[in-house]
């Protein structure tokens, strides 16, 4: 069983804002193969379905986003397995709008969602899917920057990357890691 979460903050205040891209993925991934995201726990809200042939479990923590690894937490005493049977998909200001980057291991690279989870799994070892929202303008602070929303500009190519970070996903289900970082972690991308 693969366990697949995304990230964001709870609550219709943020909806739609550059932190919770990890939720608007597992929203279309759970739409496009018919996953019901109805049962609801005190630190997630999850389904159970099937994609590529394996067993998967998709997950929205229900905590804000610097306390993702409660929900982590949960889901791994839930349903076992080592982290790397789980997988992360988040924003990432590091990368530019639209951009995705699959990865098997890594740093925080100050992200405070993936932190939590770091020092809740106690390693770094878990695979992520990052999509890019960009940098604040100007240099602008940070936080407004991804509690806010995407422009009208910037709304279909975000459209179009959780669509691409979907196909990513899919294709690491049905061949590995390697093969999907190959086919999606590139530069136009």
């Amino acid at each position: 069983m693969v366990i697949i979460v995304g990230l964001g903050n709870p609550g219709a205040r943020y909806t739609s804002t550059r932190h919770n891209i990890g939720f608007r993925f597992i929203d279309l991934l759970a739409k496009r193969y018919e996953i019901k995201l109805g049962e609801r726990r005190a630190k997630v809200i999850l389904g159970r379905g099937s994609i590529a042939g394996q067993d998967v479990v998709l997950a929205k923590p229900r905590t804000f986003m610097n306390n993702s690894g409660e929900g982590i937490e949960y889901l791994i005493a839930r349903f076992g397995g080592p982290p790397s049977r789980l997988l992360v998909v988040y924003d990432e200001m590091a990368l530019p709008v639209g951009r995705i980057r699959l990865r098997p291991a890594g740093s925080s690279a100050g992200h405070n969602g993936i932190r939590s989870i770091i020092n809740t799994l106690h390693t770094e070892d878990f695979p992520r899917l990052r999509i890019g929202v960009g940098q604040p303008s100007n240099g602008g602070d940070s936080i407004p920057h991804v509690i806010g929303k995407f422009t009208k500009e910037e709304e279909p190519i975000i459209a179009q990357a959780i669509q691409d970070a979907t196909g990513a996903v899919v294709c690491m289900l049905e061949n590995n890691i390697d093969i999907a970082m190959n086919r999606f972690n590139v530069v136009g991308n």
